[in-house]
């Protein structure tokens, strides 16, 4: 067997491995978080009181515009399609956003300090993906997922 044929035996092996069925799993469901962030920090924006709090999360969104085209480009570089798959995680926050703004008054402090905090929920949820995905990555020798 050539050194191609054992290579490309490896890659269809670890492609067909649990590991990384669950590490597409969750690439799937950070995407559907991303996608679904584009949606909702507008809303978020749209709703707070404070111009710092509204630049800070257009900053946010500009973020996000870029982990989506991010994601977008592992699924190309790990040959699979940029598929969604819903995060009950994310789903959950941004309900929680969604009632903070409904629940309080408007042009409030108390509506900021209820949008700043599920920011941080947010911003804490993708962090921790994040790491975690890239530690998936190298572990399975992904490095030009890692080094993105």
């Amino acid at each position: 067997m050539s050194t191609t044929e054992k290579t490309n035996k490896l890659t269809q092996e670890m492609k067909d491995s649990d590991f990384h069925k669950f590490f597409i799993e969750e690439l799937q469901d950070i995407y559907w978080a991303e996608t679904h962030l584009l949606k909702a920090l507008p809303k978020m924006q749209k709703a707070s009181t404070s111009k710092e709090l509204a630049s800070a999360i257009e900053k946010h969104l500009g973020e996000t515009k870029n982990h989506v085209e991010t994601l977008e480009q592992v699924f190309e570089l790990l040959e699979e399609k940029a598929k969604a798959k819903k995060c009950e995680a994310m789903a959950g926050i941004l309900a929680e956003g969604d009632s903070i703004v409904d629940d309080t008054e408007r042009d409030s402090m108390t509506r900021d300090a209820g949008i700043i905090l599920a920011a941080q929920k947010v911003e804490h949820y993708e962090i921790a993906t994040y790491g975690t995905l890239r530690v998936f990555a190298q572990h399975m020798g992904h490095t030009e997922v890692y080094d993105l």
